[in-house]
């Protein structure tokens, strides 16, 4: 075990020091890397500021129930309480046709519209507010509150939220596509980084099998150099990251500060940021893997 412990530090400080005595060919490898990662770590960052944005609106998403004529005060009171006890309803607020009616009297310019009406068209209506944004809650809230008694129509105060979801459902996919085809990008990268140091390496190679050195023996080097290649271009592209949301949220001040509003993009959370650099590691390491088991076995001792 201490054998197997001591060759795994000897090959990570060996891979180490080749990465040093080549600081411009490890740079440009790197900054491959990171310009294939940071495009999609850049959307996917916009992204999660953007879903943090629209759960923080001050739009409530509500539900306006409007009532049939004629219902009495205890039907309306029934009702009320049928509302109140509704999953996913956060309050209810009842308001009269009366009060209707004042609030649009309220309204500019149609103060001499209303006073020319003989009767109060206006019915009694419910607003609801609901406990949380979601479309598919509202939705569902709709279909229950129409089958009510009493209830002669039903209008959902949500399609903003509505247009998010289906904005923030786009963002993803798109998301999922480009870090998909970027991360092929960086196994080939990796792939063909690797091939370039097993063919430099091959007289060394073979003389290393020759002194029987195993084919893991002689792997693990590379698996070192692809892995940290793979997170030392994950944490160039959060550094790419970073200063482009530094420089964009320079830009976002003087726009908010034209319309009166606070606005600026997070960056992500250490445990997202942590995760990135596994990620691209790991990715590192899959480009190393296939690239070793493909020229590895073509190298034989002379």
């Amino acid at each position: 075990m201490s054998a197997w412990l001591r060759h795994h530090s000897q090959s990570l400080w060996q891979t180490l020091a080749r990465l040093a005595s080549a600081p411009f060919a490890t740079l440009a490898n790197v900054l491959v890397i990171a310009v294939a990662l940071a495009l999609p770590l850049g959307a996917y960052g916009l992204l999660v500021n953007l879903q943090g944005f629209s759960g923080s609106l001050p739009t409530e998403p509500q539900i306006s129930l409007f009532l049939s004529s004629g219902g009495s005060a205890p039907d309306v009171a029934t009702l009320e309480a049928q509302l109140r006890k509704a999953e996913g309803v956060r309050g209810v607020r009842f308001v009269s046709r009366d009060a209707a009616l004042a609030g649009l009297k309220r309204a500019p310019g149609m103060a001499e519209v209303i006073s020319s009406l003989r009767d109060n068209p206006l019915p009694d209506a419910f607003v609801v507010t609901l406990a949380d944004g979601d479309a598919s809650a509202a939705e569902r809230l709709e279909k229950q509150f129409r089958a009510l008694p009493g209830v002669a129509h039903v209008q959902v105060d949500s399609a903003w939220v509505r247009r998010i979801d289906a904005l923030l459902r786009l963002g993803r996919t798109t998301v999922l596509l480009l870090g998909t085809l970027l991360g092929f990008a960086l196994v080939a990268v990796t792939f063909n980084t690797i091939r370039l140091q097993v063919l430099t390496q091959r007289e060394e190679i073979e003389v290393s099998k020759l002194i029987g050195a195993t084919d893991a023996f002689i792997r693990r080097p590379f698996y070192y150099l692809g892995g940290l290649l793979g997170a030392g271009g994950g944490l160039a592209a959060l550094g790419i990251v970073a200063l482009s949301f530094s420089l964009l949220n320079r830009d976002l001040a003087s726009f908010g500060t034209l319309y009166g509003v606070e606005v600026s993009l997070q960056f992500l959370s250490t445990a997202d940021a942590i995760t990135i650099v596994f990620f691209a590691g790991a990715l590192g390491w899959m480009g190393t893997y296939l690239s070793v088991s493909r020229h590895l076995h073509h190298i034989e001792p002379r």
